[in-house]
């Protein structure tokens, strides 16, 4: 990958940046100014206040489950976002930071260690004990997006924070590393650069969603933050105010509408009308006694729009439940299988397009056995009304990421690639046990 990566340090005097979210069912463009503010104003953790000043936003077009499937087309769309995005904004931009979906996103936590000799630990030293956990996450089939540390040891000791001045023998970091196929990226880099746009930053989908959608508290508490996409249902762990698991599965809410369009021989356009007005999550929950009328597909194909037939909401919730349900309980066993079960307990927040579903937080709670809240953006100013759902948590992330990336070694390439080969490297757990 050859990402454009000229993130640099905050600075005190506001900037403007362009956030990029190339979904399956929508591609949105973002435009904001970031003014820091060290007291974080009336959000806690945050360190700039986010006012946008331009919105873009288009039907997608190429693109499936976050994949560029039609370099054209996906082409044509991101630049009719970026253009109403900039035409509101009154400016140019030159390059995004971007969510990204595609490319199987992965979960890889490490620990690595060098000796001190009993002396004080130096930023030299941090940045060697970093480089090497960065350095491991260098495949040449996987594209590295966040390389974080979770925490520090020293000598043995966990759970600190910043060791620069103390000192010992030994200085470890467990660190997480997130990343994804590097095929996939390199196609949606391709559409973007073809829109004479560089990528600044790749973000990972659930990261920014949970960074727009979670409370400080819940953040370094333990939570989960799952985002329901169209094409794509991504899962977002944070503990300790740090992102410390990221994953994601190929079914989201255009599955459903998939499912409607069967079930019911309509068209794909109307299946995902009737599950926008009408879809429930929970049959239970539906009217019985309502009914709709949806254009038999026959005629629809005849070109005849005289032919309607009824069907009841009921019915239209028999059908998509099952969906839901399956996607939720997926979730479910992604979470247990990471080991952070615990820690999340009863902090489960979902957001994205289809968590808009009708009775879906019933569902989740018992599916997960815990309170499930809704998300959607916090802290973020100057959202127009459209923007501010559920479904746009992932673009008002990628404005929240800048204050993250300082602490972020994969964008950032100050001196921190060298390779250490003494340094030994081990798959992390004792920071896991000792967290549980």
């Amino acid at each position: 990958m050859s990402w454009n990566r000229t993130t640099k340090p905050e600075g005190s005097r506001p900037r403007v940046v362009c956030a990029l979210d190339v979904g399956s069912s929508k591609i949105c463009c973002l435009i904001a100014r970031l003014t820091p503010r060290p007291d974080g104003g009336l959000l806690a953790g945050r360190e700039n206040q986010i006012d946008v000043i331009g919105f873009g936003h288009v039907r997608s077009a190429g693109i499936k489950s976050g994949r560029v499937n039609d370099l054209d087309a996906a082409e044509a769309a991101i630049r009719t976002a970026i253009d109403a995005a900039e035409f509101r904004a009154g400016v140019t931009v030159d390059s995004v930071y971007l969510a990204v979906t595609a490319g199987r996103i992965g979960s890889d936590t490490f620990s690595s260690s060098i000796e001190l000799d009993g002396e004080e630990v130096s930023r030299a030293d941090i940045r060697a004990v970093l480089s090497a956990g960065r350095d491991h996450a260098d495949r040449p089939d996987r594209s590295p997006l966040h390389a974080l540390a979770i925490g520090y040891t020293l000598d043995g000791e966990h759970g600190i924070e910043d060791p620069i001045g103390m000192s010992g023998s030994s200085l470890g970091v467990d660190m997480h590393v997130v990343s994804a196929d590097s095929g996939p990226l390199g196609n949606l880099e391709a559409a973007i650069n073809r829109s004479h746009l560089a990528v600044d930053t790749p973000v990972a989908t659930p990261f920014a969603s949970g960074l727009a959608t979670l409370s400080q508290d819940e953040a370094q508490l333990g939570a989960a933050c799952i985002d329901m996409g169209a094409g794509t249902t991504s899962i977002a762990i944070f503990l300790g105010g740090r992102l410390v698991f990221a994953d994601a599965i190929a079914v989201g809410g255009q599955h459903v509408s998939l499912d409607l369009a069967r079930g019911l021989s309509v068209a794909p356009m109307e299946a995902e009308r009737l599950k926008v007005l009408h879809a429930c999550a929970n049959p239970d929950a539906a009217s019985h006694g309502q009914f709709v009328s949806i254009p038999a597909l026959a005629h629809v194909a005849e070109g005849s729009s005289g032919h309607q037939n009824q069907v009841s909401t009921a019915q239209i919730a028999r059908i998509a439940a099952p969906r839901i349900e399956e996607t939720l309980e997926l979730v479910r066993d992604r979470v247990t299988r990471s080991g952070f079960g615990g820690v999340v307990g009863k902090r489960i927040v979902l957001t994205g397009g289809a968590s808009q579903l009708s009775n879906i937080g019933d569902v989740a709670s018992r599916i997960f056995g815990a309170d499930v809240r809704m998300g959607r953006p916090l802290g973020v100013s100057g959202l127009p009304q459209q923007a501010r759902s559920a479904a746009f948590s992932t673009a008002a992330g990628l404005l929240v990421y800048p204050q993250h990336a300082r602490h972020d070694l994969a964008q950032n390439e100050d001196g921190l690639r060298a390779t250490l080969s003494a340094i030994g490297l081990t798959r992390m757990g004792a920071w896991l046990k000792a967290s549980l």
